[in-house]
């Protein structure tokens, strides 16, 4: 099949055409990105069968011809809130599969209300087929099927605690040295209103609540709500009754400052760009603001990074599902002290590795059913990590799940 790479010569999507021209099915895959250099120098480091185009999503004719050539598109191009349904909408007049790591809740919204739109056209969409949202959903369903009813569902992702990789400049500011799109996509869900789940109803609260979880295992932290679309396509999938948000495992010091950005966000003293700058070169002024709210944050304490955990019944009983990915062994006795999976701590990595698992799924018929749906209905889990564990060196990456006979236990608000 014929693969366009929109935003390919980004880090995320360079990952993605890496390891989607090592899939069989692939007959050709166009790096398409608005830098064309760029985009010539991922190609010369995945030669055969790559191409490079200069694609820029925001001339309707020149996407529209891109997409028009291809069978599926692999869409990178952030932030999503701007691009994400602009991108969709041109993939289902033009007939192409399509696949993104959108990981804003808004534009989430509206691409899955485009539902009956791409059935019509035969076209399967999938969105959020990143790390989080993507693995993280994947993961959720791992740990619900072990409930035979969903009370609370939460899915976390790490900042800066161990395991997380560095919040770098590579990560806040692209090569030209303004912020990333990951970074002000960042700020947009720190700020204003997220979605999240409360009494089994899906609405709107300011984000940075802590949240306290008691998890399998003796272990327990506080982790931070912010904007993510996994919330919004969880309550459709799975109908928890109580309480479902997407959390941030993050440091004191980092909540406290990512805190005043929102306050001067949402007062209209930053815009999402320059706040993602500000973070990228923390400002004194902020940073002592910052310190006096660091002294009464909870951290993480005993949390994974990177988890997904469900609270409900089996049984008739109270039950706690944590799913994580670890090094080690499934079911064996020295699983909770695995190590964490090198793969979480690379941004690039961790995004662009599930995305070429998706596409493979689509290729080879298993995910490619016409409509807009979630990974967590589109993608199967099993299948998906028994080929994240091949991919991963030493093939010894595996889906822990362990539960205890408890409530989970989540910080009301």
């Amino acid at each position: 099949m014929r693969v366009l790479a929109l935003g390919g010569a980004g880090a995320m999507g360079a990952v993605a055409v890496r390891e989607a021209a090592r899939q069989p099915r692939v007959s050709r895959i166009v790096v398409a990105d608005r830098d064309l250099v760029t985009a010539e120098a991922v190609v010369r480091r995945s030669p055969g069968k790559t191409m490079p185009l200069r694609v820029d999503v925001t001339d309707d004719d020149a996407l529209r011809a891109a997409l028009a050539d291809a069978d599926v598109v692999l869409n990178t191009v952030g932030p999503y809130y701007r691009f994400g349904m602009r991108v969709l909408s041109a993939a289902i007049e033009t007939g192409t599969h399509y696949l993104d790591i959108c990981d804003d809740w808004e534009p989430t919204l509206q691409m899955l209300q485009a539902d009956r739109a791409a059935r019509s056209a035969g076209v399967c969409a999938v969105v959020g087929a990143g790390a989080s949202p993507g693995v993280s959903n994947l993961l959720a369903a791992r740990a619900v099927r072990e409930l035979d009813a969903v009370h609370d569902l939460y899915t976390a992702w790490p900042v800066d605690v161990p395991a997380a990789g560095d919040q770098d400049d590579d990560q806040l500011l692209g090569p030209d040295g303004r912020p990333s799109a990951a970074a002000v996509h960042w700020m947009e869900q720190i700020s204003g209103t997220v979605a999240v789940v409360e009494n089994g109803h899906l609405v709107h609260r300011p984000p940075l609540r802590p949240i306290t979880l008691v998890l399998p295992e003796g272990r327990t932290g506080t982790a931070y709500t912010v904007g993510h679309p996994e919330p919004v396509t969880l309550h459709r999938s799975f109908r928890p009754t109580g309480q479902a948000a997407n959390l941030m495992v993050v440091t004191t010091g980092t909540l406290a400052y990512l805190n005043v950005l929102r306050r001067d966000l949402d007062a209209g003293r930053l815009t999402n760009e320059t706040a993602a700058a500000d973070l990228a070169a923390p400002s004194l002024a902020r940073a002592l603001r910052a310190w006096a709210g660091s002294l009464t944050r909870k951290g993480p304490g005993s949390l994974p990074p990177f988890f997904a955990a469900a609270g409900g019944t089996h049984q008739g009983r109270p039950r706690t599902v944590l799913a994580h990915l670890s090094n080690a062994p499934e079911d064996t006795d020295d699983a909770p002290d695995a190590t964490t999976p090198p793969l979480i701590a690379d941004m690039a990595e961790a995004t662009g590795v599930p995305l070429a698992l998706a596409l493979a799924q689509i290729l080879d018929g298993t995910a490619l059913k016409p409509g807009v749906r979630p990974p967590e209905t589109a993608l199967d889990p099993d299948r998906f990590f028994a080929d994240l564990n091949r991919h991963h060196p030493g093939n010894d990456l595996n889906v822990t799940v362990e539960h205890t006979s408890t409530p989970l236990r989540p910080a009301r608000p």
